[in-house]
């Protein structure tokens, strides 16, 4: 019984969710850190000038400009949840509808990006 309320839950979850996105255009600092700490990937599409000055820990830099060559590096969450961030959320918002186009099934543009994200008193790595 307790496998079929958690199904129930995390389908409940799932729906919520993407209304959340599609409503919305994008998830929150605080929603997109609690994905991460779930395992989801922190791919981070701003240039390596912007990342090596604040980033957050573990997030994997693959610039815009380089997202549909180095695809291959992220297949294997071709099928598993991917949060993008870059600057203010403009970048990200393009790489998500890109990645959404590749076949990427689970991918959410956190609003406001690292601005949002430091804005909410979450964890950086500063240079």
């Amino acid at each position: 019984m307790k496998s079929k309320q958690l199904l129930w839950a995390m389908t409940l979850g799932l729906i919520v969710f993407s209304g959340m996105q599609l409503f919305s255009g994008g998830i929150d600092a605080k929603a997109a850190q609690s994905m991460k700490q779930q395992g989801a990937l922190l791919l981070d599409v701003r240039e390596p000038e912007e990342f090596s000055a604040v980033h957050v820990q573990d997030a994997k830099l693959i610039p815009l400009g380089e997202l549909e060559a180095r695809l291959p590096e992220i297949a294997t969450y071709k099928d598993r949840p991917i949060v993008v961030m870059c600057r203010s959320g403009h970048r990200s918002a393009r790489a998500v509808s890109l990645l959404k186009e590749a076949g990427y099934s689970q991918v959410s543009n956190i609003k406001g990006g690292i601005t949002a994200w430091e804005k909410d008193g979450l964890q950086v790595i500063r240079l």
